[in-house]
């Protein structure tokens, strides 16, 4: 099985790692298996790693940049055994967020990492936890932080046997401000959605402090799930609908939304460039937030 040494358990349903992780180059270093073997439990916390030397970002101010892009396994727009994280990376550099949430995040197995290339030539601090194993390699949600991630912790969402899922938390510090980012690929099926989301939305890493919830919510028609969402978050973006993001070529389904607490959100749109389109089967979405003082 998998060996991964990232922190301790800290006994609320995922992976913590220490604050001290953001001072050293690499904190979680993962043990590949051997040949024909899995890891017996997922989700696990693979990868907490800190900028390149010489990163220096401003301090984090009220008002920041964060984006939700669903990168296809790096599989272009038409999916398949397709291998092309270029495009991916391409949109990522369009986007200039502050904070990138990624899903359907692939580490292959036959493959030099892109996730690690994409963290090093943007400059970001990176964490990714692997919600299961795909066929190819490791798959999962990541987080990339202009900023110190102060923390990471992986959120087991996974309450059945169809679907594992589960959600990155970070906590990303800029000098004296900080908030948290949860990033998260739900379930399809409406009623295993709403489990997650109310495991979300009481987990006491997300109850204290600015947070922002985002990811691809498989929002594609109104459900429990996103009712709860709506009415715990009550402040909303400045459309009056969700912006579609699915699929890229014609988007009509938003699938991949924002929800921010302690914070505005001032705009919240899908990304829909010539790249983007090629980029993979879901639109990045794009929000700028001005945290409460």
């Amino acid at each position: 099985m998998y060996g991964v040494d990232c922190g301790q358990d800290n006994g609320s349903g995922g992976i913590v790692a220490p604050l001290s992780a953001v001072f050293t180059p690499v904190f979680c270093r993962l043990q590949r298996p051997f040949p024909g073997r899995s890891p017996s439990v997922t989700p696990y916390l693979a990868e907490l790693l800190a900028a390149p030397p010489g990163a220096s970002p401003p301090a984090l101010g009220r008002r920041l940049t964060v984006a939700s892009y669903n990168v296809h396994r790096w599989a272009g727009v038409r999916g398949g055994r397709q291998f092309d994280p270029a495009r991916a990376f391409a949109v990522l550099s369009e986007l200039n967020a502050d904070v990138l949430a990624l899903q359907e995040v692939l580490r292959p197995t036959d493959h030099q990492d892109p996730l690690r290339e994409i963290a090093g030539r943007l400059g970001y601090h990176l964490a990714f936890v692997v919600t299961r194993i795909h066929r190819s390699g490791e798959l999962g949600n990541a987080v990339l932080s202009r900023w110190p991630l102060a923390g990471a912790l992986a959120i087991n969402l996974t309450f059945g046997r169809l679907e594992r899922r589960a959600a990155l938390a970070v906590q990303v510090r800029g000098g004296e401000r900080s908030v948290q980012v949860a990033a998260t690929h739900l379930a399809i099926m409406d009623r295993m959605r709403a489990r997650q989301v109310r495991a979300l939305l009481e987990h006491p890493q997300l109850a204290t402090g600015p947070t922002v919830l985002l990811g691809d919510m498989n929002a594609w028609r109104p459900s429990k799930a996103s009712r709860d969402l709506d009415s715990h978050f009550e402040t909303r973006h400045h459309n009056a609908d969700w912006p579609p993001s699915y699929p890229s070529v014609r988007p009509v389904l938003a699938l991949d939304r924002l929800y921010a607490r302690g914070a505005k959100v001032l705009s919240l749109d899908a990304h829909a460039s010539e790249a983007a389109r090629r980029g993979s089967d879901h639109l990045p979405v794009v929000a700028r937030l001005e945290l409460a003082e």
